[in-house]
């Protein structure tokens, strides 16, 4: 019975749901009528279709670029110096330390200082060392340097003894440099009074252990050219001094370490030693700063 009074019912909803659709395809799409912020999740994303409106002018326009908006956005920047005409300068404290050895106490010194371009300079050089308070090594030397390579350079000049005995003056010349990095060298003869000679062989190497550690192992070693009892210098071979110190650089300028440092006399120079009831080798525990300014 159900079914009997359903079956024209149906039929009337099946017509118009025809006659709608027939309607609607008549009918064009207006798209500007359409809410489409109104839809939910699953609509239609006309934005991603490409179906994206062009952007809003601003309300404000924007004004023109002006030649001081581009001063503005792009200062004028300072030429770069010609180093070579350019002054610079600098001192470094190489080491600055107390030292002890069989209940002495020792304080060394040396540091340079340089000034000048990167081709000619005037460098100074001093290096000296008091034990229990009385001066036994005292040096200044005054060197002109002149650039022969990016590492290397000559040097000349005078270098006066203060300490041993009354002192002594000597014409000195040489080269230095740095083939490596963080590997310096130095190579100085000396002509001093009473036909003396002399020659100074420095390096040391700078070794990164991190940012802020830097071990730096260093060598010295004077030969001279003769005997000479009243300044404790013998012929040959002299005196050495093999290093190794550790530094943490709080600053650049500013350098704590430790170390050790192994001295060792040869030669005719130790033969004085012992006749003096002197030691010939000492091993010095070292603790000081490094300074660079």
């Amino acid at each position: 019975m159900n079914e009997f009074f359903n079956r024209p019912l149906l039929g009337s909803l099946a017509l118009l749901t025809l006659l709608a659709s027939e309607d609607l395809r008549a009918q064009p799409m207006d798209h500007g009528a359409m809410n489409h912020g109104s839809m939910k999740h699953g609509a239609m994303d006309h934005s991603v279709m490409g179906h994206a409106q062009a952007p809003d002018t601003p309300r404000t326009p924007l004004r023109p670029i002006t030649d001081a908006d581009r001063r503005a956005a792009f200062p004028p920047l300072p030429g770069h110096s010609v180093h070579d005409k350019q002054v610079n300068w600098a001192v470094i404290v190489e080491q600055l330390e107390y030292q002890n050895y069989d209940s002495r106490d020792v304080l060394n010194w040396n540091a340079n200082a340089w000034i000048g371009g990167d081709v000619d300079r005037l460098w100074l050089r001093t290096e000296g060392e008091r034990e229990n308070g009385v001066t036994h090594k005292a040096e200044l030397q005054a060197l002109w340097g002149h650039a022969i390579s990016p590492w290397w350079e000559l040097v000349g000049g005078v270098r006066q003894d203060f300490k041993p005995a009354s002192g002594q003056a000597w014409a000195a010349f040489g080269i230095q440099g740095t083939p490596l990095y963080g590997l310096e060298l130095e190579a100085t003869a000396y002509v001093g009074e009473r036909q003396q000679t002399a020659l100074r062989l420095e390096s040391s190497y700078a070794i990164l252990l991190t940012n802020r550690w830097v071990l730096e192992p260093s060598l010295e070693a004077n030969f001279y050219g003769r005997n000479d009892a009243s300044r404790d210098q013998g012929s040959g071979l002299a005196d050495s001094e093999i290093g190794v110190r550790l530094r943490y650089e709080i600053t650049r300028g500013f350098a704590p370490y430790l170390g050790v440092s192994f001295n060792r006399s040869y030669g005719n120079a130790a033969e004085q030693l012992r006749d003096d009831d002197g030691d010939i080798g000492q091993t010095r525990l070292v603790a000081g700063v490094r300074l660079r300014f």
